[in-house]
This record gives structure tokens, C-alpha cells and sequence, in this order.
């Protein structure tokens, strides 16, 4: 199913060049420093209960596609918040899957797919109606076997390091079973405070009050909740964080006195923020959590311009996180002064900033990128992680910011078998740019090497403290 020399340039001399570099960073090990991977998986261990379960049900990547065409997540096995019933049966999802397969031609997820059917799963023929049942019986045989649980695929696809993202008020028990349990794998958690930094949270005013009984803070005072988030810090730091992460609606910061931001939270925690002011809050929370990270060194990740459970019926039906959040326009420039004035210079700090809207890549993201020093850019994310939208990263921020103010590539992912997929994606488009600087004589020959190596494995690793 796979073309060897997939996504790199078609010239065949930059091709060549292209080859060359990737033959040298193709089997490097894998930093993921940011991702959803369920971390009960590594501290039980336990089989993947079946194909359905593994690639479709749980990755939104692929149930969204499905949903366009008019296909109900019921149908898909969906779990439904409300208690509805879904369809539990796994062949028939996974039939569903294989009959509309076509749908996802020239997107990457049909890379990702093919790419673990064939190198995971050792399924060479292409998934249709027809080839639905062998391909099914052959993924469930193999998951059946040692060799394909959790722990052991980890080791199969040659992960260093991964790292999940759990709520601030997550109690973190897997993490701590994965701790005693004696495995090797390097597994850490990522502070992830939205249920208590964003007001419009579900059940924020609950989530603050559960964060002072976790920590033995009295979180109904301003003073009080921020001790409380450093405390929590530590317990993640104690579980090998070495980031946060923050998925706020816009890139808005602010810098507000203590007294006003007090007032602030102190509305926020009645519930009486209009729209404008809990964006001011969460604004001003991220310039107190990079205050926090001057301190104890945990990496800030901002993940901003997401239009989150875009749909009201299916956020009712099915919850959060389920295909329906949309990019929107955001500003950078105005929105990130200020927290860049009051932290954008010190070096010892790192915030790593994405975005969903590309249109600011040349115009904000790499000229603030190529100034600030605690200022790193993200790698396309989400809707952008295509070859397209690597690509299109690379031409755009390149010119202005290099390669060293960028971090890598993480693959952001909940379907752990894509992880190797995404990761020989992003080395390829890597490649091939990087192949056409040294065949144009933008990049001599012999540093090209160096920089693919940083762009698969030491940035990352770097950028993360991994």
C-alpha cells in the first residue's frame, strides 16, 4: 500500500537528495512531547479490546469524516454523555469504517491508517467492503498476542519518551501505577488547567473548589488558588511533567494588578464574568503560569483559536471533544503583548505557541518567534498536520524565524497506533524541504544532515527537557 518514496519531491535529483536524509533519521526514536494517549493503557497493559475500538471509535481525526457523510457517531460506537445507546458490536463499526474508506483518500489520516495496517498490523491489501473481515481478523489475532499490548508496541515503534495531558484536578493514578510498576517506559503527564483557569468551563466554580481539597488550599481567595496551582505543579513535576498546556479559545494575555485580577477571580467564581472578562482571565492566568514556570521550569504550551464543541446538540448528545471544534481567526500580535513584556525576554523560560490559523504564520507567528527569546513555534497542528500543512509551515515561518526557534514535531494524538505514521510523515516533508535549500544552494550539503537530525529528534527532546 505504501509508496516508498511517499511525499518527497518529484524531481528526481532533489528526490535523491531527499532520500539520502531521510535514510538518516527514518529509524531514530520517537519524542513525543505532547499528546492524548490514554495513560491506562501503559500502567495495565491490558489488550486492545478490538480493531474498532483502536482505530475508529476513539479518534475524531476519523469519526468526523465519517459524520460529514451523514453517518451518526451512534453507529460508530461513539459513547454517548446522555446514556444513549451507541452500536457495541465491532465488526459492523469496523465494516461501516471499510465501506466508506474512500472518503478519506488524499487526506492524511489515509496515511496514518495505511501506514499501521501495513507496519503494525502486517496488512498489505487496501481496506474496503470487501477486504473489511480479513483485515479486522487479522488486527483482532494479533491482538490476542503479548507482542501487541500496549507496553510492547511502545517499544515496537521505538518511543524514548511520551508524554499525556491530564486536568489539574486529575487524581493521576495511572501515572503513579506506571511508576512501581518496574517498565522502563518514560511516560510523563502535562498540567492541563483549562476546568480551572477557563470561567466558562463546565463546573469550574466545582472544579476550584475540588483543586483546594486536593491541594489543602483555600481557593475561594485569589492568593490561596494560586498556591494552589503550584502545588499541583509539583505533583505533576513528581510524575515527570516537564510542560503545561493550554487550549483557550484565544491567544489573549494580560498583565493585571493583583487587586484587579483578585476582583476577577472572585467573579469568576460566582459565576458573574461576562464572555469578555473570562477571556480577561484566562488571558491573565497565562502570564501567571509563566511567572509559575520561571520557577519550577515547566515548558508553557499554548494551543489557541479553537471554536471548542462547535455543535450544542452533539456536545449534548456525546460531550466534549468529539470532531466538532473549528479553527478560528486569531491575533497574535496584540494578543500575546502582554505577557511577552513581562517574561518574552527571560531565556531560561520556553512557551511554545500553535495555531489553527496559518494566515499568521509569516505575517506574526515567525517574526515574534525571531525576536522573543522565551518565544518557540509549535509544528502544524491538528488540522494542519498534512504534508501540506508541514510544508506550508516550513516555506512561511523558515525565512524569518530558522529552524532553532522552532521545536520539532509532536504528534498531538489520541490514536496511539498513528504515532509512528505521523512521525515518518513529518520526517519526510522534512526532508524533502530541507533537500530542495541544499539543491536551490540555500543550505550546504553537508549541514543538511544535521538539521533533519534536529528536526526528528533533538529539538524536541530539547525543547521539552526530555
Amino acid at each position: 500500500m505504501l509508496d516508498k518514496d511517499r511525499l518527497f519531491p518529484t524531481d528526481p535529483a532533489v528526490r535523491s537528495i531527499a532520500r539520502g536524509l531521510y535514510d538518516g533519521v527514518r529509524d531514530l526514536p520517537i519524542i513525543s512531547p505532547h499528546g492524548h494517549t490514554d495513560p491506562r493503557w501503559f500502567a495495565e497493559n491490558e489488550p486492545f479490546p478490538d480493531p474498532a475500538r483502536l482505530f475508529v471509535t476513539p479518534d475524531h481525526y476519523v469519526f468526523r469524516m465519517l459524520h460529514s457523510q451523514g453517518i451518526p457517531l451512534e453507529a460508530l460506537g461513539v459513547p454517548r454523555a446522555d446514556g444513549g445507546e451507541t452500536e457495541q458490536d465491532p465488526r459492523k463499526i469496523w465494516r461501516l469504517f471499510a465501506q466508506n474508506y474512500h472518503l478519506f483518500r488524499g487526506t492524511p489520516s489515509r496515511i496514518w491508517v495505511d501506514h499501521a495496517l501495513q507496519n503494525v498490523f502486517g496488512v498489505t491489501d487496501r481496506l474496503s467492503a470487501q477486504t473489511a473481515d480479513a483485515t479486522y481478523d487479522r488486527i483482532a489475532e494479533c491482538l490476542t498476542q503479548d507482542a501487541f499490548r500496549p507496553r510492547a508496541l511502545f517499544e515496537k515503534f521505538n518511543i524514548e519518551a511520551i508524554s499525556t495531558t491530564e486536568s489539574a484536578i486529575d487524581d493521576l493514578k495511572w501515572h503513579r501505577m506506571i511508576r512501581v510498576s518496574g517498565w522502563g517506559g518514560k511516560v510523563v503527564t502535562a498540567y492541563r488547567p483549562d476546568a480551572v483557569v477557563d470561567p466558562e468551563f463546565d463546573g469550574f466554580a466545582a472544579n476550584i473548589q475540588t483543586l483546594g481539597q486536593m491541594t489543602g488550599e483555600d481557593t475561594t481567595t485569589w492568593a490561596g488558588y494560586l498556591a494552589a496551582h503550584r502545588a499541583r505543579r509539583q505533583v505533576f513535576k513528581s510524575l515527570g511533567a516537564t510542560s503545561s498546556d493550554h487550549g483557550h479559545p484565544t491567544a489573549r494575555t494580560e498583565d493585571l494588578s493583583q487587586e484587579d485580577a483578585a476582583a476577577l477571580f472572585a467573579r469568576a467564581l460566582h459565576g458573574a464574568c461576562s464572555p469578555d472578562e473570562a477571556d480577561a482571565f484566562r488571558g491573565h492566568m497565562l502570564t501567571e503560569i509563566a511567572r509559575m514556570s520561571l520557577d519550577d521550569g515547566l515548558v508553557l504550551q499554548i494551543h489557541p483559536g479553537s471554536w471548542r464543541n462547535h455543535s450544542v446538540d452533539v456536545m449534548a448528545r456525546f460531550g466534549r471533544d468529539k470532531g466538532f471544534d473549528i479553527p478560528t481567526r486569531t491575533d497574535y500580535v496584540r494578543a500575546l503583548r502582554p505577557l511577552l513584556n513581562a517574561v518574552g525576554g527571560e531565556p531560561g523560560l520556553t512557551i511554545i505557541l500553535f495555531t489553527l490559523d496559518e494566515t499568521a504564520y509569516s505575517r506574526e507567528l515567525a517574526p515574534l518567534a525571531g525576536v522573543y527569546p522565551a518565544l518557540k513555534l509549535g509544528p502544524p497542528w491538528w488540522f494542519h498536520d498534512s504534508y501540506e500543512g508541514m510544508m506550508r509551515f516550513r516555506e512561511m515561518t523558515t525565512e524569518t524565524a530558522g529552524f532553532y526557534n522552532t521545536v520539532g514535531f509532536n504528534d498531538d494524538t489520541r490514536a496511539f497506533c498513528s504515532i509512528p505514521a505521523r512521525h515518518d510523515v513529518a520526517r519526510r516533508v522534512d526532508c524533502g524541504f530541507l533537500a530542495q535549500l541544499v539543491a536551490t544552494g540555500r543550505l550546504d550539503a553537508d549541514e543538511a544532515p544535521e538539521v533533519a537530525l534536529d528536526l526528528a529528534y533533538r529539538l524536541a527532546k530539547q525543547a521539552y527537557r526530555l
